[in-house]
């Protein structure tokens, strides 16, 4: 009975051994991957939340800008008469070129 005691003690101590080894195997483990995740983020072209919340906040203000902009256009159309007239094409005028130089 004696040698069975024993044995029972110091297959308790490997597998005490073995597990505060995985543990610390674990922990190593976990560490290499999240610095693996941390360099792959980094190589990707991620915006951080508060810059996109910037962003989004920029964009709904010039859509609420584009919005006032367009209804004075129209109350200045309406105010001219002009809200029934087709929009006109903007175009640059055209440039006439210099007559050449004769040679003689």
């Amino acid at each position: 009975m004696q040698s069975q005691n024993r044995f029972l003690d110091d297959l308790a101590r490997v597998a005490s051994g073995a597990a505060s080894a995985f543990t610390g195997m674990r922990g190593e483990v976990e560490t290499r991957m999240r610095e693996q995740f941390e360099r792959m983020l980094g190589h990707m072209n991620l915006v951080r939340r508060e810059e996109f919340d910037a962003v989004q906040a920029m964009a709904a203000k010039a859509r609420s800008e584009q919005e006032t902009l367009k209804a004075r256009i129209a109350a200045l159309e309406a105010h001219l008469g002009l809200a029934d007239a087709p929009a006109k094409p903007v175009t640059a005028p055209r440039r006439r070129r210099a007559p050449a130089a004769k040679r003689g």
